[in-house]
């Protein structure tokens, strides 16, 4: 199949585009290099340089692209409470730009990279795909609205998508890894102050209900996630829109990451603690039963520190 990976220099995209390539598939890419990095597109494959909401100017049906796996956003729960317009402009309207343009050149098949922040401070842990869906950030919103989008293009228009929900990412997939311009997650800034020749981390949040008093997070490796996607694609159904959470089923405290961190980098960190970040609830694990019993998707990497170790193999590299 002929895909269109957006933001695909980006972190999960350039794993997700590694792996469509290795399963056969040709690959295009587009990306604007906001948040991603050029030399993260595989060799051969072609590369677009553009916005999402730009995709009527920059391909053609005769392009023959089949289906879209959409990763393109802006993603930091912190910034998007500050700085909401940005948010809402890039994410909701230029992916409504981007179903308006696959509308126009025929393209009805779509793999949207949603997340688990739609389901805000859940009533129940694991949350599964029935939850109700109440963002408590900005960035939740957003991704909720195109979500919504998205399953009415499905009814009106006869697209066959997905969308998948997760919540952290993790892991690195041989020489394609997180790096973002600003980095705002907690393993790769971890990792980053255990380079250091004085490593200092900042906490956000000990005074949360739990047992170490750190924020609750549901992690998946990046290369789990890939395939979730590709398992996703030769299931789309026209006229469906499909939810799947993903997730190890089993949540990792803040600090218990900082422990895997040391453990891994065999430095002791030095803490530094902060209050809590808006917009971020206690407690988020995900339930992926439903993926696991409908695309038969399975973590192969769960173990924390197997994450943490892949992640420092390439931030070292």
């Amino acid at each position: 199949m002929k895909v269109l990976v957006t933001g695909g220099t980006g972190y999960i995209g350039s794993v997700v585009t590694a792996h469509l390539l290795e399963a056969g598939h040709e690959v295009v890419v587009l990306d604007n290099l906001s948040q991603g990095h050029e030399d993260a597109v595989p060799e051969g494959v072609r590369f677009i340089k553009a916005d999402i909401a730009d995709i009527e100017t920059v391909l053609t049906k005769e392009d023959g692209i089949e289906a879209v796996l959409h990763f393109a956003a802006l993603m930091s729960v912190g910034e998007s409470m500050q700085k909401p317009e940005l948010y809402w402009h890039n994410n909701t309207i230029g992916s409504l730009k981007l179903l308006e343009g696959m509308r126009a050149l025929g393209i009805k098949k779509i793999i949207f990279s949603s997340t688990a922040a739609t389901y805000g401070e859940p009533l129940k842990v694991p949350i599964t795909e029935d939850e109700p869906t109440k963002p408590t950030s900005t960035y939740g919103m957003t991704k909720l609205a195109i979500d919504m989008a998205i399953t009415s293009y499905a009814h009106a228009f006869d697209f066959a998508a997905t969308s998948l929900r997760y919540f952290n990412v993790a892991g690195a997939y041989g020489k394609y890894g997180e790096r973002h311009p600003v980095e705002s997650h907690i393993i790769p800034l971890a990792l980053r102050a255990a380079s250091q020749e004085k490593p200092e981390f900042t906490l956000f949040g000990r005074d949360y209900p739990t047992d170490d008093g750190t924020c609750i997070r549901d992690y998946v490796h990046v290369a789990d996630l890939a395939r979730a996607h590709l398992l996703a694609l030769d299931a789309l159904q026209p006229g469906k829109h499909d939810i799947y959470n993903l997730g190890n089923g089993d949540g990792f405290s803040n600090l218990a990451v900082v422990q895997a961190v040391e453990e891994v980098t065999g430095k002791k960190l030095t803490i530094l603690d902060a209050p809590r970040r808006a917009g971020d609830p206690a407690v988020l694990i995900a339930s992926s039963e439903k993926a696991r019993k409908v695309l038969g998707w399975e973590p192969q990497k769960p173990e924390l520190t197997t994450m943490v170790q892949d992640a420092w193999e390439f931030y070292k590299n």
